[in-house]
C-alpha cells in the first residue's frame, strides 16, 4: 500500500519530480463571472426591471454595500475588462476581486492599466510593426 501526500508550501528538493503544469478549466474565472453579473445587473435597473440597485440587493439576499463593489468593477479600464472576461479559472496568477475593487478605485484608466500590468507582471511586448504594446493599450490614443 502506497499513501501518496503533497505538503502545502514545501520547497522542490533537487531530484524530485517536476509537479505538472496545473490545467486551466473550462469555466470563466470567478472575477470574469463577477464583471458579467455587473454588467447583467446594470441592464436589470436600466431596462426597469428592477427599480434600483437596492432591490437587486433585497432580491439577491446580500448587503447593497456587495452590490456596490460588484458594480464598481464597471469602473475598470475597458481593456482590463476585457482580459478579465477571457480569464479561465485556475490561470495563475489568479486575479482576485480585491485587487480589481483597488484598482477600480483609480478615476484615471491610464493609470489603471499601469496598475494593472504591475499586478500581472505583463512587461510591454513587441509588436509586429515594431512598436511596444503593453496587451491593454486601446487602438486609439487619447490625450488629457
Amino acid at each position: 500500500m502506497m499513501v501518496e501526500y503533497t505538503l502545502p508550501n514545501r520547497q522542490r528538493v533537487p531530484g524530485d519530480p517536476v509537479a505538472p503544469a496545473k490545467e486551466t478549466s473550462g469555466r470563466p474565472a470567478r472575477i470574469a463571472c463577477l464583471l458579467a453579473l455587473a454588467y447583467r445587473f446594470e441592464g436589470l435597473v436600466r431596462s426597469g426591471a428592477v427599480r434600483d440597485y437596492a432591490e437587486l440587493a433585497r432580491l439577491g439576499h446580500v448587503t447593497r454595500a456587495r452590490v456596490t463593489q460588484i458594480m464598481n468593477l464597471l469602473n475598470l479600464a475597458p481593456e482590463i475588462q476585457e482580459h478579465l472576461l477571457w480569464m479561465r479559472s485556475g490561470c495563475a496568477p489568479e486575479v482576485t476581486e480585491r485587487e480589481m475593487r483597488r484598482i477600480a478605485a483609480e478615476i484615471r484608466w491610464d493609470r489603471q492599466r499601469a496598475v494593472f500590468r504591475q499586478y500581472k507582471k505583463m512587461p510591454p511586448r513587441e509588436t509586429p510593426g515594431g512598436g511596444k504594446n503593453d496587451g491593454l493599450s486601446a487602438t486609439h490614443a487619447f490625450t488629457e
